[in-house]
């Protein structure tokens, strides 16, 4: 059940309650794709930096280790020994990512596996199956995801099929959780609104999905080619059409500055890859913009990367000593980069909720985008 608490403009501050906790919105799902943050970032890591869900995709887990396996062994939540909420991805995502892999259908997707080419069938209720194998708190409905910058037609073709694809997957989602032998019969059902940068088409199918009365409603396709600002016109076109007492999640967005515009714009879920990929690389999120640690001026810097920030990296550890390991290639340079940059997100995700909470939003994301824009390295 989605709890609306406050509203400033558009600007949502709610909680959803799930079988595995309560998830205060809004929020930045941590993406661990293969039932990890990549990384070396450990399950005791994640809850001491305040993640409150964790998303994990389900068409790499079906490759390996594979669904049966993890429901064989308790679902995923035992499997990685988190207790916290998981959102499992449909696998939708990958119909786009590996197009020279895979051949749509009307009954579903044909791929060859990235990993050792074998010949792998998801539909929307093979879909269903997985993330039910797997447990997760919310399953995402199936669907395809088009370039942003597909021709018209094949867009409303394919939002067509989509529809009916998340027409299947919710009479399987419901066929599933009535099984006495689910594992997880609470699993909550989120559908997905494509469209490209179509507006009209974008509308017209978030007003479609939400007659279907679905545990909570996404916004796809976006991040995959258009500009920021197409982007935040589609989220201004489409969230109007969603219900405003469930939650709306804009996937794979995003950065800073992307998660507080569309917070504004009405969006309360989010996940992205930013953090840990940029971690990794050495480019650390603070609140005075984004620094590259490799960069030479840091070789002597014996501050931590953000002064009173208080993740792991920071409350011990200098920028010149991170700097060294990881121009050294250890991988604690790398983890300790991931881990500042999801306590950054998370802490910031914390700042929002308490800003909606007191009235205080619109000056908070000023000064917020502001201070970021302030001190950000060319």
């Amino acid at each position: 059940m989605y709890r609306l608490l406050k509203r400033e403009g558009r600007a949502k501050r709610g909680e959803l309650h799930t079988v595995h906790g309560v998830i205060q919105t809004p929020v930045f799902m941590n993406v661990g794709t293969a039932a990890a943050i990549k990384g070396a970032v450990s399950t005791e890591d994640l809850e001491r930096i305040g993640t409150q869900v964790q998303l994990s995709n389900t068409y790499h887990l079906h490759v390996r280790p594979g669904d049966m396996v993890i429901r064989q062994l308790g679902g995923i939540h035992k499997f990685m020994s988190w207790d916290r909420p998981v959102l499992t991805d449909s696998g939708g995502f990958q119909v786009f990512s590996l197009a020279g892999l895979r051949r749509i259908k009307e009954e579903g997707v044909y791929f060859h596996s990235h990993v050792d080419g074998r010949k792998i069938f998801m539909g929307p209720e093979e879909s269903m199956r997985i993330q039910s194998n797997l447990a997760s708190t919310i399953a995402m409905a199936f669907d395809e995801c088009p370039s942003a910058k597909a021709e018209r037609a094949y867009v409303q073709a394919s939002v067509e099929r989509t529809t009916r694809w998340l027409e299947r997957c919710k009479k399987e989602m419901s066929r599933l959780n009535a099984l006495p032998d689910t594992l997880n019969r609470e699993q909550l059902l989120f559908g997905i609104n494509q469209g490209a940068v179509y507006g009209d088409i974008r509308t017209d199918h978030a007003k479609r999905i939400a007659e279907m009365e679905l545990d909570g409603y996404a916004i796809g396709g976006l991040a995959v080619g258009e500009t920021h600002e197409e982007m935040y016109e589609v989220i201004e076109q489409v969230v109007p059409c969603l219900p405003a007492d469930k939650p709306t999640y804009l996937m794979g967005v995003g950065t800073p500055a992307n998660i507080l515009e569309s917070v504004e714009r009405g969006v309360d879920f989010f996940d992205c890859v930013y953090p840990s990929r940029n971690g990794r690389h050495g480019h650390l999120y603070t609140n005075h913009g984004k620094i590259n640690l490799f960069n030479a001026k840091y070789e002597l810097d014996e501050r931590p990367v953000e002064e009173g920030c208080g993740c792991p990296a920071c409350r011990r550890y200098s920028r010149a000593y991170i700097r060294h390991l990881l121009k050294a290639g250890e991988m604690l340079g790398m983890r300790l980069c991931v881990l500042h940059n999801l306590y950054f997100y998370n802490t910031m995700m914390a700042e929002i909720r308490a800003a909606l909470e007191e009235g205080g939003f619109a000056a908070y994301k000023k000064r917020k985008l502001e201070s970021m824009a302030a001190g950000e390295e060319k």
